[in-house]
């Protein structure tokens, strides 16, 4: 079986022009992979003013190139403190996962000096994806709280970007050989009333994977689902 590529931050070096993961840097493994990204691209282009009039010439010879282009990307991450780790126990506040990615906002010592603090590098790498940049912006929502007054649930809607055009690179043709059914071409399981995700895993001999079904499918909370909502649960299956 085909292991899901988990989405993590990497902390970068300082240099920024040729980044590489900080040696002693922080790597946070996300808890459910986004359900999507969204990319976007910036050009920095001016008019040219024309003999000192203040008027601007029109069409592209008036369009000057100033600028080295910017990408940004923008996601969101869902967080749950009831949700087990590798270790099999979970933590009473869901600020504990979150605050792991808000690390990556936080100012540190440029190339060891204290005087002066920029936020870290980072990379978001989702399989053969990648982006490396810094953290614009950053906003957490904390969705559910326990009777003590724990935060369990939260959300991040995070903003990176780079100060070039990002351009995708690969290599070979891209086309897979084989005839292998590719994930969503088998029967989808319907949520009936009383159902989980937890309990519709176990009932198909998939309780190991409940997790990354969830993650492949994009349910945000395992136990609150829609009736009726239909879910793959072979998103794993080896193509």
């Amino acid at each position: 079986m085909t292991e899901l590529a988990k989405a993590k931050l990497i902390e970068l070096d300082d240099k920024l022009e040729q980044p590489k993961p900080k040696p002693d840097g922080k790597t946070v493994d996300v808890q459910f992979n986004p359900e999507s990204l969204k990319v976007s691209y910036a050009n920095q282009i001016a008019n040219r003013a024309q003999g000192g009039s203040g008027d601007q010439s029109t069409g592209p010879a008036g369009r000057q190139f100033v600028g080295t282009g910017t990408t940004k990307m923008s996601l969101q991450l869902w967080f749950d403190a009831s949700t087990p780790g590798k270790d099999g126990s979970h933590v009473d506040d869901v600020r504990r996962l979150t605050g792991e990615v808000t690390y990556f906002m936080t100012p540190q010592p440029y190339q060891g000096n204290d005087s002066t603090k920029l936020p870290p590098g980072v990379r978001f790498e989702w399989g053969s994806f990648k982006f490396d940049g810094i953290v614009d912006s950053l906003e957490e929502t904390l969705e559910y709280f326990s009777r003590d007054g724990h935060p369990l649930r939260a959300s991040i809607s995070l903003n990176l970007s780079q100060e070039k055009i990002l351009v995708s690179k690969f290599d070979g043709s891209g086309r897979i050989a084989g005839a292998g059914k590719p994930a969503g071409s088998q029967p989808l399981a319907s949520i009936k009333a009383g159902d989980n995700l937890q309990s519709i895993a176990a009932a198909s001999g998939k309780g190991g994977d409940w997790q990354r079904i969830a993650a492949a499918n994009g349910i945000e909370n395992p136990r609150q689902m829609q009736l009726g909502q239909l879910l793959d649960l072979n998103p794993l299956r080896k193509r």
